[in-house]
């Protein structure tokens, strides 16, 4: 049981925060506590004690761990921090972030499982909180200071956290930073800095980390809060990546390999030759990709330029170069992006091309290059109702529902029965815009063009939505368990049962279901925004 003796009005706010935060998580790899576990107390002649009671994980801590055992291999870091980001994405998924982590807050239990512990320090995601961090000067420190509170750890906190301006990415530099001194097994005060660029000069103490690895750490370690990678599903995406990569790099610096690559070369050449292309646009060819692989870019546009002089066909050859390696880069979204351009440079209709740098733009979080490249795609395929669709998704994302409803429309009159998709989103977006009557029409035409089982049940769930907002209770209760009966794991149905079972009187039965839409996680906003109307009228009923 954690206790709070002080009665400082901010650090009783952070403790209700983290209480709240640990109420809405449902990860083995974080302290587990209900509603009902914070509660407060006050002794005879003393103030009143806030109290919160959560698991209690056994086990070292990471710090206790490599006091005891040493530096880690990479194959315990990939396996640690594949663990840690998906107990990151729980948390960031819920609308919170850590702002603490460090190594003797990640406890290593006897199973070989981690878990992330002091949710002290967290804090809410919301747009009030960002527009005060983006107008704050950063003189804020300590806890307490005005509207935004400075925590830090030396050597683990990034710069803008120690100037009270903590975003989501900086988990990410903590996060970075623990896993060099994993890695290492040195104190971060005893590693040197680059003078120039603030980096850590830690790699030649790690020989045993490959480069792809290696890359990843440092990615997370940038100064700046943009450099890092921008939510933990990038973060996920890499790893999975990171032992073919870790793998291709050792082939890669081989001798055989090499000498291998030169074999293939000539057997390149002379396939090429044999399709009737000129020799000396071949010449160039091969040397314009040569000079691509050793990273000399303006060297591979001359021998390229070159080539297409000599035979003009060659164009799309070197396009398809190109949209290789940009698909070989999509762990540097950037990278990627400028290898997607370079292959519609050459092949200016490849709608491929263009639809897979809108997805790489949505990544750098480039609206404009998202909006321009999905546009492009429309007219050079009118008909692409998927990509609508697409685009669409990404509105929504955005919280731009208008947009969002325009593009589930056109997706839906170009795919007709094939687009249900559409049609279950064009639902859920009319009830978020109080139209429930057309949500209605909409869920009932989507469950008569036959889904998938997932797609029926969320269009169950939405058409009970609009009837609960019709107070058409029993019905609504009727389809949120047909939902369930589909898809048990929908955390929103669970959310508008409870708010039915409350309408029809059911408080034991709504209870349960309040409870598991709390505890589940969902990235939707409305199940953000029950949620919080919930907790807000547990905390007013005490």
């Amino acid at each position: 049981m954690k206790v709070l003796t002080n009665p400082d009005p901010k650090l009783i706010e952070l403790m209700q925060r983290e209480a709240l935060v640990l109420q809405l998580q449902q990860h083995p790899g974080l302290p587990k506590t209900t509603v009902d576990d914070y509660f407060t107390f006050t002794p005879p002649g003393g103030w009143e004690l806030h109290c919160l009671v959560m698991q209690k994980f056994q086990g070292q801590n990471l710090e206790q761990q490599i006091a005891a055992s040493g530096r880690i291999s990479q194959a315990t870091a990939l396996n640690w921090l594949s663990q840690l980001v998906d107990i990151l994405d729980s948390v960031h998924r819920s609308g919170f972030f850590h702002r603490d982590i460090k190594p003797s807050n990640i406890i290593l239990q006897p199973s070989g499982q981690l878990a992330l512990i002091d949710f002290g320090a967290v804090r809410e995601v919301t747009n009030t909180y960002l527009a005060k961090v983006s107008s704050n000067g950063g003189t804020e420190t300590g806890i307490g200071a005005r509207e935004i509170t400075a925590i830090r750890t030396a050597r683990y906190s990034p710069l803008e956290q120690i100037n009270g301006q903590a975003v989501p990415q900086s988990d990410f530099y903590a996060l970075g930073r623990t896993f060099v001194y994993l890695i290492t097994g040195i104190p971060l005060i005893d590693l040197p800095t680059n003078q120039e660029t603030g980096r850590l000069i830690w790699r030649n103490k790690a020989s045993h980390i490959d480069q792809p690895c290696a890359d990843l750490l440092d990615d997370l370690m940038a100064p700046f809060p943009g450099q890092r990678p921008q939510s933990t599903q990038v973060i996920l995406q890499r790893l999975e990546r990171l032992p073919l990569q870790s793998k291709l790099n050792r082939i890669f610096k081989s001798n055989p390999f090499k000498v291998g690559m030169v074999g293939l070369g000539l057997l390149a050449g002379w396939g090429i030759y044999q399709t009737s292309l000129p020799i000396a646009a071949n010449y160039f060819l091969n040397r314009g990709t040569k000079a691509q692989l050793e990273n000399h870019p303006s060297e591979a546009q001359q021998n390229f330029q070159l080539a297409i002089k000599l035979h003009p066909q060659i164009t799309n050859t070197i396009s398809n170069f190109y949209f290789q390696q940009a698909s070989r880069a999509l762990n540097r979204p950037q990278s990627a992006r400028n290898y997607y351009e370079l292959a519609i440079k050459y092949n200016p209709n490849d709608v491929d091309a263009y639809h897979n740098l809108a997805v790489v733009c949505q990544q750098l979080n480039d609206v404009k290059c998202v909006i321009n490249n999905y546009q492009t795609t429309f007219k050079l395929e009118p008909n692409n109702w998927e990509g609508h669709y697409s685009l669409g998704s990404f509105y929504d994302e955005q919280g731009n529902y208008e947009l969002a409803t325009q593009q589930y429309q056109i997706s839906h009159q170009k795919g007709g029965d094939l687009a249900v998709d559409a049609v279950n989103n064009l639902a859920r977006l009319a009830n978020r815009k109080g139209q429930y009557n057309e949500a209605i029409k909409l869920a009932r035409q989507g469950l008569n063009l036959n889904p998938n089982l997932e797609v029926k049940a969320s269009l169950s769930k939405n058409l009970s939505w609009a009837l609960l907002e019709q107070k058409m209770y029993s019905e609504a209760q009727n389809y949120l368990q047909k939902s369930l009966s589909l898809d048990p794991q929908r955390v929103d149905t669970y959310c508008l049962l409870a708010q039915v079972q409350e309408a029809l009187g059911n408080v034991s039965d709504a209870k349960g279901s309040w409870e598991v839409c709390l505890l589940g996680d969902s990235n939707l906003p409305e199940v953000m925004e029950w949620k919080q109307q919930v907790l807000e009228r547990v905390l007013k009923s005490k």
